[in-house]
């Protein structure tokens, strides 16, 4: 049985697997990267965050020409959806950017490795059963998989998970959505665009539960006046199929009466848990906790000092970017390097329109915390380019410490939030104040004079409001 030995293995090619595996490439050291998809780019790029993204971009355009241009004078009429040819760009989107991936393996020299690995020792991995590879170090970045929800059986054609609703061969008349969090609102949306009747259904008292309660109030009323119907507090118990379609039993989730909710369609949105299974962990001592992550010290190092874990297998936001983040990270603690991640600085976007940004803390969590805090808010209603754009829709929202001023938290609501975010996270990362901000100059007209602005009334007082 041959043997390839290299300085790093990293299992898995999603974000923070292939990033990891370049980083470590440019750094010096040999490296491969073994993926079971024959494509690169793992959950994220073949049927997550960009296909998600080309559907929701198209899906923007059909609704723009269908209800909002003629507000510009443009006069569109006859007006059709082609859904072959939309859902034939979201995949040719796809394909240029995982081959874009393998470019990129090709240049920086990592060796890209077809197939599943499991652990044979703590240094050699098998790949589907055959190859032997081995390692001074390793990384899982196997990511993350479906939730799967009792009364809820998967198929992918009526009954489907995200996977399956960036693929479905017609317009559901009506799409019940379980999982009122990230995905299962962008999902949603792209399909109420398209003619879809969407009820979201989830068990929380409210959509991203996390997300700061008055901006994810803000979200939830503007999506309602778009069409989404909303029922909070809701639990699914069963699914069964019918000559008519779905019938979809819910209930209170604190018990209660029942109810059947018709539908076509069922999206099943209720979360993800790590990717672990067939790698072998258990044989070379690496026990999973208690919600099935693999425990790292603060090196992102698992009870096996020379492997190393990353991404949606670790504690943390099931995020690409912080990822990614993680992958540089180790790259560099491999190769002698001292970095550093501020969790506290990753950010967070719901990608509907208006799309919510989110980085830091939120006013719960200061509440919460016993940190006395000040707040500075500024609608786009008074921002000049929101107004001549007609997206006026929205607020930017800063929270900073009441005494020393320095930003704590940031939310924003607005078409272009996921853009603008950044430099709020910047803020974050260099612990400035909101003084700071507020005496940077910002370009005019733009939307980030928002941020400005909403930075004076956190200081002071804000000029346009």
């Amino acid at each position: 049985m041959s043997e390839t030995s290299y300085d790093l293995i990293i299992i898995g090619g999603g974000p923070g697997g292939y990033v990891c595996a370049i980083k470590a490439a440019q750094l010096g050291l040999k490296v491969a990267c073994i993926e079971m998809r024959r494509a690169l780019g793992g959950t994220c790029l073949n049927v997550g965050c960009i296909p998600s993204k080309a559907l929701l971009h198209s899906s923007q355009k059909f609704e723009e020409a269908q209800h909002h241009l003629g507000d510009h004078g443009v006069n569109v009429s006859g007006v059709k959806l082609n859904l072959k040819k939309l859902l034939d760009r979201k995949n040719n989107v796809v394909e240029d950017l995982t081959k874009g991936i393998e470019f990129l393996f090709k240049k920086n020299k990592v060796d890209f490795v077809n197939g599943k690995a499991e652990f044979i020792s703590a240094t050699e991995v098998k790949v589907d059963g055959k190859k032997v590879y081995s390692a001074k170090n390793f990384v899982i970045a196997t990511g993350s998989e479906v939730v799967s929800l009792p009364g809820i059986k998967i198929d992918e054609k009526q009954i489907v998970s995200s996977t399956g609703a960036l693929e479905l061969s017609k317009v559901p008349a009506h799409l019940v959505v379980v999982g009122g969090g990230y995905i299962g609102l962008e999902l949603g949306t792209v399909w109420r665009r398209l003619g879809s009747k969407v009820t979201v259904v989830e068990f929380a008292d409210r959509i991203v539960p996390a997300m700061d309660h008055e901006i994810g109030n803000a979200l939830q009323k503007e999506l309602k006046k778009q069409g989404i119907d909303f029922n909070l507090s809701t639990k699914v118990t069963n699914v069964k199929k019918d000559k008519s379609g779905l019938a979809v039993t819910l209930e209170p989730a604190a018990g209660g009466k029942t109810e059947t909710l018709k539908c076509d369609v069922l999206l099943s949105c209720a979360g993800r848990k790590p990717y672990t299974g067939g790698l072998g962990l258990e044989a070379i001592g690496i026990e999973l906790d208690v919600r099935g992550r693999v425990p790292v010290n603060g090196a992102f190092q698992t009870s096996v000092p020379h492997i190393f874990a990353i991404g949606d297998v670790i504690d943390g936001p099931m995020l690409a970017h912080k990822a990614e983040e993680e992958g540089v990270a180790v790259a560099e603690l491999l190769t002698g390097q001292h970095p550093h991640i501020n969790y506290d600085a990753i950010p967070g976007v719901v990608y509907t329109h208006p799309e919510v940004a989110t980085v830091g803390k939120t006013e719960e969590d200061l509440k919460k915390a016993n940190v006395a805090y000040k707040v500075g808010k500024f609608p786009f209603i008074a921002n000049s380019r929101a107004r001549t754009n007609g997206e006026t829709v929205g607020m930017v929202k800063i929270l900073s410490d009441k005494s020393s001023d320095e930003v704590l938290g940031v939310h924003i609501m607005h078409n272009e939030a996921g853009t603008m975010i950044a430099e709020c996270v910047l803020a974050l990362e260099y612990r400035a104040s909101s003084e700071d901000i507020a005496r940077t100059c910002h370009a005019h007209p733009t939307v980030s004079e928002a941020i400005k602005e909403a930075a004076l009334a956190a200081h002071s007082k804000a000029i346009h409001a």
